[in-house]
């Protein structure tokens, strides 16, 4: 997830580390912050695998700032990514909104439909957070209030999802033909 949002954002604009940090922090942050000794490891991989280089530039006040920017490399590992998710990256939310903030950059609407078709098949399939054996709960069947509340925000936003979807992939088989 960290890699894909450092090649995303890349692939946007080279950023220094600090601004590409305050992004990822404003896309991911909620759900786990990104912390230096995180992201600066993160940025080495990619670098020393060719998929990102780093330039030095003058400071606007005083010390040079270190500039990331996105190889060829990069960006067709960036395109692979996002075209052949891992099932992880379809079927865990935090995963999948970072997916989705860059799906953009796959310039092709067809692999586009494909990935979200991946999601959508995901969300069709029943499911629950709470189970009488094998038997998936409904939030009408919960007497805790607190556990229906979480079925019932799941069920709002997966029907909201469910909606944005189907109009996406109809957009999409449009452009596509």
């Amino acid at each position: 997830m960290l890699e894909l949002a450092i090649l995303g954002f890349l692939h946007d604009a080279p950023l220094h580390g600090y601004v590409l940090r305050r992004h990822i922090a404003a896309l991911t942050g909620h759900v786990r912050p990104v912390a230096e000794s995180t992201l600066y490891p993160a940025i080495k991989r990619l670098e020393k695998a060719g998929l990102l280089v780093r330039a030095t530039e003058p400071g606007a006040v005083a010390a040079p700032r270190h500039v990331l920017r996105l190889t060829e490399e990069g960006c067709a590992e960036l395109k692979r990514r996002l075209a052949e998710p891992a099932q992880r990256e379809i079927t865990d939310e935090n995963h999948w909104f970072t997916l989705l903030a860059f799906l953009r950059h796959l310039d092709d609407p067809a692999a586009q439909a494909a990935v979200l078709r991946r999601r959508l098949a995901f969300l069709e399939e029943p499911a629950s957070f709470f189970y009488d054996g094998d038997r998936p709960l409904r939030a009408e069947e919960l007497g805790d209030p607190f556990r229906r509340g979480v079925l019932l925000i799941a069920r709002a936003t997966s029907r909201a999802e469910l909606a944005w979807l189907r109009d996406t992939l109809a957009s999409l088989d449009r452009v596509g033909r």
